[in-house]
């Protein structure tokens, strides 16, 4: 399973960013298809608080965009959305105490950890810092491997 993380659904989202015919591609091929793909709850919230920022995007995207977007996502048939289970306790102090994890970089061990307690074989990001935790296999798909 493939798992997407926030800053490929704000370039595949936002159409001012250089990023973005890439990253709309890539989501709708996951979105349309019947392999079955991830979001962690955590990346939806973090994708409304980044794409209606007043101070990240002028002008922000509208909340009611903002929510028919990740509307859309949830209709799609294959998408599986991520949350705590049981088991994330566990994954998500190791993932911390290993990487040696503080401050924001805790939003990343949360995701990785969903990520990990899932099943997610492949996480989709831009974000480099991912690459701290073991066995999470992270893949920019913008750009040519």
């Amino acid at each position: 399973m493939i798992g997407v993380d926030t800053n490929i659904l704000v370039y595949a989202h936002r159409e001012d960013s250089p990023f973005h015919s890439a990253a709309f591609r890539r989501v709708a091929e996951l979105a349309e298809g019947r392999t079955i793909w991830a979001i962690p709850w955590p990346c939806l919230h973090e994708f409304l608080a980044i794409v209606t920022h007043p101070r990240i995007y002028t002008p922000p995207t509208p909340l009611t965009r903002a929510l028919a977007q990740v509307e859309a996502w949830l209709e799609s048939p294959s998408l599986t959305v991520l949350a705590e289970s049981a088991a994330h306790w566990t994954i998500f102090r190791s993932f911390l105490v290993d990487g040696r994890v503080a401050g924001p970089q805790v939003h990343d061990a949360r995701v990785a950890a969903l990520c990990r307690e899932h099943g997610v074989r492949e996480l989709w990001s831009a974000d480099r810092d991912f690459s701290r935790f073991a066995g999470l296999s992270v893949v920019n798909p913008l750009v040519a491997p």
